[in-house]
């Protein structure tokens, strides 16, 4: 009986061993998802916001989805104060950046890789212009700012809007000239919470959707004009594909049309 006891009790711990490992690795797979690390760096931006603004001065709003006419565009932090609506747009990334206000598309290096990515200040120039036209603003009253966080270093000279870390704080701070009485700031921020889709999974997903479409609406553009690219492999003509999983996901890539026979990939 003693053995049969024996027996049993470790296989017992055999199987909270195993179980505890199963979660560990789910664990560091969730924290490995590009969605973790986007809700890291909103999360340390909103952390930033709290710590150095006076919440009697400035009001955050967080994760805002907005009706637009071809569908929702998303805003992951809105701060209200006299001095302003600041509207801002977070990256989390890795590697090198390099990039300009003008440049159609920014560029991520990782060691030898190089990936393209929308120009941030583009993708927050709509989010800027639907708060513009729903809040009645002028240029003088909002404010656009990139911050990127994680483990990425500027490479090229960048726009005194864009920033790394906690340091969009200090450009906040700098604003000093008053632009919305106490009134405007107090029915801004009611009609930012009206129009404001509910925050729920549902809404989240149906934005998400609409992103992957356009972001195929591009890339299916992009295709048909850049033909006559050849795979270095192969010869067979490169298409710009998408990547679907990991960090790097809606990121674009040249590969072989002749794809899965040939593997030809150009960052």
């Amino acid at each position: 009986m003693d053995i049969l006891l024996s027996a049993f009790q470790q296989n017992t711990d055999m199987f909270k061993y195993l179980g505890a490992m199963a979660l560990l690795l789910v664990v560091i797979k969730i924290f490995n998802t590009s969605w973790f690390k986007g809700k890291l760096g909103e999360f340390l931006v909103n952390l930033a916001a709290k710590i150095h603004l006076d919440k009697n001065q400035y009001h955050l709003i967080k994760d805002v989805t907005l009706p637009t006419d071809d569908g929702t565009t998303q805003i992951d932090h809105i701060i209200v104060s006299i001095y302003g609506v600041f509207v801002v747009e977070t990256k989390y990334f890795r590697g090198w950046i390099f990039g300009s206000e003008k440049q159609k598309t920014w560029t991520q290096v990782i060691y030898r890789n190089k990936y393209n990515f929308q120009n941030p200040l583009h993708q927050n120039y709509k989010h800027t212009q639907v708060l513009k036209e729903i809040l009645q603003l002028t240029d003088e009253q909002i404010y656009s700012l990139i911050v990127f966080i994680g483990d990425s270093q500027f490479k090229s000279q960048m726009p005194d809007n864009v920033f790394f870390g906690a340091r969009y704080i200090n450009f906040i701070q700098a604003k000093k000239m008053p632009v919305l009485s106490t009134e405007e700031v107090r029915v801004i921020r009611d009609k930012i919470e009206s129009n404001a889709l509910t925050r729920s999974i549902q809404t989240s997903r149906a934005h998400r959707q609409h992103v992957k479409e356009i972001i195929e609406q591009k890339t299916n553009k992009s295709n048909s004009a850049d033909e006559g690219v050849q795979c270095p492999k192969c010869g067979a003509q490169m298409v710009k594909r998408l990547v679907k999983r990991g960090e790097h996901q809606g990121r674009q890539f040249w590969g072989c049309s002749a794809f899965p026979k040939c593997r030809g990939v150009v960052a």
